[in-house]
């Protein structure tokens, strides 16, 4: 029997109340257990707060401005009403679930009878998906519309929450990944190899449902089916970074570039960004250099792209920015920004899996396959004194740094660990997710300027303002931002608007201080934005837990009050 979706809504809505994790597991995992098996991808993906499969290409493109609108027409409520909602709880989904309760709307017999089900709200987000060119707004309004009259308060607030992918119920993947585990019996590292292989949960939660541990044991890299990115920490110099790889490590050039992993088969490349986004179209110069150099039949490559002058040196990340979003006139833009491709992994090759391999291993064998393609510059090195001489030669190469490498590490999909450590000679910038913005004074006054700065919360999802800054953007930049910003705007009062928490930037400051100012109890000090990472999402973001933890190093060779001890 296929299952409502007001079950859905109301096990997310238990899940928001709730603290502990290991209720939390079991609460989830007997859900998925009742699931029938058409229901289990679509459901993990929407309690993640995902519309569709995070391998699906595909996206709602439903803005805020669009969503409110629909929202005003069928409920007929006052929109101060939800202005005032939204002021009581920072969240437009518990928002709507109040406007919903107090809605005039009068829902005919036979409508209201009906039961959405998950895999009909399922449908609804293809269909909208799926819907491009000429009246594509007004289809996707009608679909919207159809799906929101038929829903309860209840159902409404996770309707909204799921399109604006603004989920908050501190239930995250590596939460669902033990639940999985636990509904079907599979053992966690079994769900866990599959997940990193996959990149999808929700795929690997049906696998487990119709074939069990056999069934996820089969699974393996598929060409043009991206994968999770392995992630570095961060080490506060070359020294730490030698201790913590057991005296010797594998010394990389950081890149001041864009993540990409490509796919080969044949003639056949695609690339893939940070965000596992398909970029081909954007980057057809280096699909065609891949295509010339890697004579592998197929294999799975990783490297950075930066966008160069003409004497090839590398220029601003934004520049590299603006070739990731076009996909019309490339060969314009290909001329007055060029880019370089630096290989330094190799994943797959010609149907082995190569992610077990120890990294020195994985190295040599990228070397064979490169062809004339760079890869990015190494040392290996058990000396201080000569990994930093390494550090500054990046540096006044016009690099970000480097990443130190554990010369026996494995390829870890998904995952940010110790393995591969980020090493940068000022102080770390933080990528925050902007939430409020104010208009600006002056020549200013037209522009939404003035931004306030969030970091995630790790354990409830919550975004935790942590400054303000108004430093940093162009003023083509803001004239963009204000655009956008508008768009997600959720409330207004005097001249500061409160928005949907989407747009990542990247943030330098000079340190963290303690601040009672804010709920967090920090805040950044000259803080200024220094790029907007589009490359990024919200769920990306540095965590609050980040940053409290730079805070705390600060300190470590000076007298500190403890954050913690000091509330």
């Amino acid at each position: 029997m296929p299952t409502p979706f007001k079950a859905l809504a109301e096990l997310c809505e238990k899940l928001e109340n709730m603290t502990k994790r290991i209720p939390m597991v079991s609460l989830v995992a007997d859900f998925l257990k009742s699931l029938e098996t058409d229901d289990v991808e679509p459901a993990v993906s929407m309690i993640l707060g995902r519309a569709l499969p995070k391998q699906n290409q595909q996206t709602l493109e439903v803005s805020w401005a669009t969503l409110s609108e629909i929202i005003r027409r069928i409920t007929g409520v006052d929109w101060e009403l939800f202005i005032k909602a939204f002021s009581q709880t920072g969240d437009v989904g518990s928002a709507a679930k109040m406007i919903f309760e107090n809605s005039k709307l009068k829902r005919q017999a036979p409508l209201f009878e009906r039961v959405l089900t998950i895999n009909e709200i399922r449908q609804g987000f293809e269909a909208i998906a799926q819907t491009a060119g000429y009246g594509s707004r007004e289809k996707k309004e009608r679909i919207i519309e159809t799906l929101l009259s038929l829903a309860s308060p209840i159902e409404a607030k996770y309707l909204v929450k799921i399109i604006i992918g603004e989920m908050r119920t501190g239930f995250h993947e590596g939460l669902m990944e033990q639940a999985v585990s636990k509904a079907f019996q599979v053992p966690l590292k079994d769900v866990q190899r599959a997940s990193m292989v996959l990149g999808d949960i929700g795929t690997v939660a049906a696998i487990a449902k119709t074939e069990g541990r056999e069934g996820l044991s089969k699974v393996g890299f598929k060409i043009f089916r991206p994968v999770k990115l392995m992630l570095a920490q961060m080490a506060n110099d070359v020294a730490e970074a030698l201790k913590e790889h057991g005296g010797r490590a594998a010394f990389e050039h950081k890149l001041d570039g864009a993540r990409v992993q490509i796919h080969k088969q044949g003639e056949n490349v695609k690339i893939f960004s940070r965000r596992l986004t398909d970029v081909t179209e954007s980057l057809p110069e280096i699909a065609e250099t891949v295509r010339k150099n890697v004579k592998a039949e197929e294999a799975i490559l990783e490297g950075e792209v930066i966008a160069v002058d003409n004497e090839g040196n590398p220029i601003p990340f934004q520049h590299l920015m603006r070739r990731f979003k076009r996909v019309h006139a490339i060969e314009a833009i290909a001329e007055t920004i060029p880019v370089n491709l630096y290989l330094f992994d190799i994943l797959y090759l010609n149907g082995e899996s190569l992610i077990m391999l120890p990294y020195l291993q994985r190295r040599q064998m990228l070397a064979e396959n490169s062809g004339e393609i760079p890869l990015t510059k190494q040392i290996i090195t058990n000396s201080v004194e000569e990994a930093e001489h390494f550090l500054k030669e990046a540096t006044d190469s016009g690099h970000e740094g480097l990443i130190a490498k554990k010369l026996d590490s494995e390829y870890v999909p998904g995952i940010r660990g110790k393995r591969w450590l980020k090493i940068k000679p000022i102080l770390e910038p933080l990528d925050l997710v902007i939430v409020a913005a104010e208009y600006g004074y002056g020549r200013r006054r037209e522009w939404l300027s003035d931004y306030y700065l969030a970091a995630r919360d790790a354990e409830t999802g919550e975004f935790l303002i942590v400054g303000k800054t108004f430093k940093g953007l162009t003023d083509a930049e803001i004239t963009e931002m204000t655009k956008h910003l508008k768009e997600l705007a959720v409330k207004e009062e005097h001249r500061r608007i409160f928005v949907i928490p989407k747009i990542v930037v990247e943030v330098a400051y000079n340190e963290i201080q303690k601040s009672p100012k804010y709920k967090c109890g920090m805040a950044l000090r000259f803080a200024r934005i220094t790029r907007i990472r589009e490359d990024k999402t919200p769920e990306e973001a540095d965590t609050i837990q980040r940053v409290r933890e730079i805070y705390e190093k600060q300190f470590l060779k000076k007298g500190n009050i403890s954050l913690r001890n000091s509330k």
